[in-house]
């Protein structure tokens, strides 16, 4: 597919936000008629018709603030020269932008700006990407008339500009220093603050407020004295509550706030839009490019999931592609004691074929399988799948999905009839009340998150629902109006107790549940869940949570106006995942939050392709849109387009495929981009399963942990020398564009085809879109669906059809749910096996932080580990004083399945009893110490609850020393000498 450059006249800044006013309203500018929606500036309604007005301080993505004085304009009938920013639409309204008397207010207004300005633009990183200096021709600026005098550039050395006297090595002198001039602030690892280029317009002061919503910067000092802060003063970017989401730099019309790497490499030509590969809210953004070296990445205010925000991941963490660590060459070894040796893509493939069928002819062809990651595409998750049951005549095929999202799938499909979030992101912008459990949008889905906390401000309600005290429930500018900070564990004690004050008060929509549930269904539920013992006073000692509490919470979330649920990985990943999902669903039936905007039911995808993965048919159960292998409609549709026989028998999931494994009956694995030994439970017994298997394929991007037991090593390709597409957790399809060519001189799906094909599978793709073409053929919810229709309206919902929804669904389960009635199911709460005791008295949770990804194979070959350079174990005080722990301690955690240790947080973040740590790292492997029990439905591991004890340390565990020895043994690599 030819790159998508982007036309200039999809990415101009019409200086003010677009009104949402459905009333028109028409005016003249400069002889021309113009009509545009009530509310609109005119501003925007000038450079809707073509006439751009200069401008400095204003910009759409923040509210106008009128502080520049350069876009003054005429109005007939009105005094004085009004900011076009500032000023509404009027009907009738007649403006002139360009008159003798506004050149020479601009000129004027300019020509002060320059004069505190360095001249050094033919040096300035930012020359060619200045507005000021745009700004500064359009006017006609010619010449500065003020002369030299008190300024905030020169940096005390003499008549130099800041800029040339460092340029030439030169540093303030003694007493020549001028006490108004600041030194550079290098301290974030990826942008640079100049004060002496600073005009103090506020734009990055208001993105920072109004975009991304932690309000790390402000203006210090007034009139002269004015500067940027962020923070206390002495305050440094990197030491602030900063997040580096890029608003600011994005925001600064100056080289103020500037990319590094545009002030080493030099400003972009040209523009390529893609899809960001980390979390599951799909950002879209442009690649900006010198040639072919990757320049920066700058958020598409276009995109429809994050309207031109980012947070540090996307727009910053992308250097992972340049690692030295990257493999690009394909390895194989006979054993995994062995180092590895460098070959050909041919004799890889060739080597991988024949261990691959000499196992199914030894074992049977059930005796090898598959596993792909939510990190690929759906076109190359949809070859995976298809490779094991053509080419291996089998259905042995799972996903990362299975240890994170699968309760979704189940819990939804059950309750709704579709396994998938109801609503768009945009949705949150109509909700009213809020829930949050189980997830951590600021870290984990921070653009999400930023929007969240825009509504919150606005005056929305949230109730979160969370062992931990997480961002939201208190930050700058918000409050929750209900903390439930629940025992890990007991999601579903929580869920239940809240819909017994619903019910048992008579705060349901009856009406939405006769038209659009199953009546009896719900009558059965309701006496269920108005049990005695269901009640928050009866649960309260389960939960740990005050009855009264959780009542006030439920009688807000049943009678606030529309309530929204957005939920994580803190509800998926236990023991009764399904159930606290399906709880969920009853929640949100019983209140007739269903099928409109600002309501719903959404989960929050960890990975940037959950979704898709799970479309594509990954599940060994389900052939690609959920459907099971067992229907013998469904597999006629593969089988007359295959050309192959398939198998009804439902396949191994993850954990059975390494239980077969140390039980001898399962001989072999292809795992693309995913690294089961780091992200999977109970590390030893992934290990084990692994050692046990005569043929490993690992297909990634790094010598991963996997990779420690595999015996060919495939090298993949980043998200930025592909094409393909994404599906984020709105179900939106989004299209990832080759930014560059595949550095392994192969992109990832063409490594499956050839792989595929030397088994004998005769696949004869050129181009992903050819494998888009055929899931639409094959999978009901992607009809219609094309590269060329994704291209042409930017993005498109599944499902979609030529007819009524060409761009797709935004909001699902509008006149009715997909399986017809929404279905009402009891949800007993049994708690986890795991329990704690003298030995193990403390319950370890897991989670993720901004700055890491997963398992961080990505961004800890960042710079992102300025922020977290190691994973850390929370410890509320009262804990860690009964164990002798100090903030900053080595510890030793220890579960019953194993031990590891890290350094220790004292804070109160998390309630006496919880402890809370990350596993973005492999030295500390969490998943050491978590156990095998999963969720009753669908296998999902109970990550989130684990009895351990911690105890100081003063040195790692035998464990990790073992580990690192042995790590270090399997990345041995053959020199050409050798």
């Amino acid at each position: 597919m030819k790159d998508f450059i982007l036309p200039e006249s999809l990415d101009q800044d019409f200086g003010t936000p677009a009104s949402r006013s459905k009333t028109l309203v028409t005016l003249t500018i400069d002889g021309f008629e113009v009509t545009v929606p009530e509310g609109t500036s005119v501003m925007r309604a000038a450079k809707e018709t073509g006439i751009a007005i200069p401008k400095l301080c204003a910009t759409d993505m923040v509210d106008a603030f009128g502080s520049c004085r350069l876009c003054l304009v005429e109005i007939e009938g009105r005094a004085g020269t009004p900011a076009s920013c500032t000023t509404p639409v009027a009907p009738g309204m007649v403006v002139r932008t360009q008159t003798s008397q506004l050149k020479t207010l601009r000129r004027g207004v300019m020509e002060l700006y320059i004069s505190d300005h360095p001249l050094d633009c033919l040096t300035c990183g930012a020359n060619g990407d200045c507005e000021l200096q745009d700004m500064a021709g359009a006017v006609g600026l010619r010449d500065v008339r003020y002369p030299a005098g008190a300024n905030h550039y020169d940096d005390g050395t003499g008549t130099l500009a800041a800029g040339d006297a460092r340029a030439r090595g030169r540093a303030p002198v003694g007493d020549l220093g001028n006490p108004d001039w600041l030194p550079k602030d290098e301290s974030n690892p990826y942008f640079t603050y100049d004060p002496s280029k600073c005009i103090v317009c506020s734009r990055c002061v208001r993105a920072c407020e109004e975009v991304q919503g932690t309000f790390a910067l402000t203006i210090e000092g007034r009139g002269w004295d004015s500067r940027v802060s962020a923070g206390m003063a002495g305050d440094n970017f990197l030491g602030s509550e900063c997040v580096s989401c890029g608003a600011c730099v994005q925001a600064c019309p100056t080289g103020t706030l500037q990319e590094k790497s545009v002030i080493e490499i030099g400003v972009p030509e040209h523009s390529v839009i893609t899809t960001c590969a980390y979390c599951g809210v799909g950002c879209s953004f442009k690649a900006e490019m010198r040639g072919d070296e990757l320049v920066r990445m700058v958020p598409w205010k276009d995109g429809k999931a994050n309207r031109g925000h980012s947070c540090v991941k996307g727009r910053f963490a992308w250097g992972y592609a340049q690692h030295k660590d990257r493999i690009l060459k394909p390895m194989i070894r006979d054993k995994v004691e062995e180092p590895w040796r460098e070959v050909e893509w041919d004799e890889a493939f060739s080597f991988a074929a024949k261990r691959l069928r000499g196992l199914q002819e030894t074992y049977g062809k059930d005796s090898i399988g598959v596993i792909t990651s939510s990190r690929c595409t759906n076109e190359e998750t949809y070859l995976v799948q298809k490779l094991t049951r053509q080419v291996f005549g089998n259905n042995n095929t799972d996903t990362c999905a299975r240890v994170c999202h699968s309760p979704t799938g189940y819990g939804l499909g059950q309750t709704f009839g579709t396994s998938a979030g109801t609503q768009d992101f945009d949705s949150v912008e109509h909700s009213d009340v809020i829930i949050v459990i189980g997830a951590n949008p600021t870290d984990a889905h921070p653009v999400f998150g930023s929007r969240m906390k825009k509504r919150l401000r606005q005056g929305a309600k949230i109730i979160v629902i969370d062992p931990r005290r997480i961002d939201l429930v208190k930050s700058p500018h918000i409050k929750a109006a209900h903390h439930l900070p629940l025992r890990p564990g007991t999601n579903v004690a929580m869920l239940t107790s809240l819909a017994h004050v619903i019910v048992t008060e008579g705060l349901m929509d009856e009406a939405f549940i006769r038209e659009r549930c199953d009546w009896d269904e719900f009558q059965d539920y309701a006496e269920f869940v108005s049990a005695p013992e269901n009640s928050p006073e009866a649960l309260e000692a389960a939960t740990g949570v005050p009855a009264a509490e959780v009542r006030a919470a439920a009688r807000l979330f049943a009678t606030g106006g529309n309530g929204a649920i957005y939920y994580g990985l803190g509800v998926t990943e236990h023991s009764q995942g399904s159930t606290a999902v399906i709880g969920i669903a009853n929640l949100a039936m019983l209140t007739g939050n269903i099928g409109r905007p600002g309501v719903g039911v959404n989960p929050l995808r960890g990975q940037n392709n959950v979704q898709g993965s799970c479309d594509m048919g990954s599940f060994p159960h389900e052939l690609p849109g959920y459907r099971h292998v067992k229907n013998p409609e469904v597999r006629e549709i593969f089988e007359s387009l295959w050309g192959t026989k398939l198998s009804d028998e439902p396949g191994l999931r993850i954990n059975n495929m390494l239980d077969a494994a140390t039980e001898g009956t399962f001989k072999g694995i292809y795992i693309q981009g995913e690294d089961i030994l780091q992200s999977d439970p109970d590390t030893h017994h992934v290990a084990a399963g692994l050692k046990a298997m005569d043929c490993v394929i690992v297909h990634d991007l790094f010598l991963n942990e996997t990779a420690n037991y595999a015996h060919v090593f495939l090298p993949g390709s980043t998200f930025l020398e592909k094409d393909g597409t994404f599906t984020n957790a709105e179900r939106r399809i989004n299209l990832v564009r080759e930014v560059m060519k595949p550095k392994t001189g192969m992109a990832d799906w063409e490594v499956t085809q050839a792989l595929a094909n030397a088994m004998g599978g005769n696949w004869s793709y050129t181009h992903p879109r050819e494998v888009m073409a055929e899931i639409a053929a094959t999978t009901p919810s992607f009809a219609n669906v094309s590269f060329d229709r994704i291209a042409q309206y930017g993005s498109v919902q599944w499902p979609c059809n030529d007819t009524t929804a060409p761009e797709g669904t935004p909001i699902m389960h509008v006149d009715g749910f997909v399986r017809g009635k929404g279905k009402f199911i009891r949800t007993e709460y049994v708690a986890t096996d795991e329990k704690v005791g003298p030995r193990f008295p403390l319950l370890l949770t897991t989670g993720r932080i901004l700055s890491q990804y997963n398992v961080g194979a990505q961004t800890r070959r960042t710079d992102n580990t300025a922020w977290h350079p190691e994973d850390l174990l929370e410890i509320h005080p009262q804990d860690a004083e009964d164990r002798g722990v100090h903030d900053g301690d080595f510890v030793r955690l220890a579960s019953r399945t194993g031990e590891t240790t890290l350094r220790a947080k004292v804070t109160d973040r998390v309630a006496p009893g919880v402890i809370y740590t990350t596993f973005h790292h492999p030295d500390t492997q969490a998943n050491v110490i978590t156990t095998d029990y999963s969720d009753w439905a669908t296998n999902c591991p109970e990550y989130k609850v684990t009895a351990v004890q911690v105890s100081p340390s003063n040195g790692p565990s035998e464990w990790q020393v073992e580990y690192e020895a042995q790590a270090k043994a399997s990345r041995r690599i053959l020199t050409a000498a050798e």
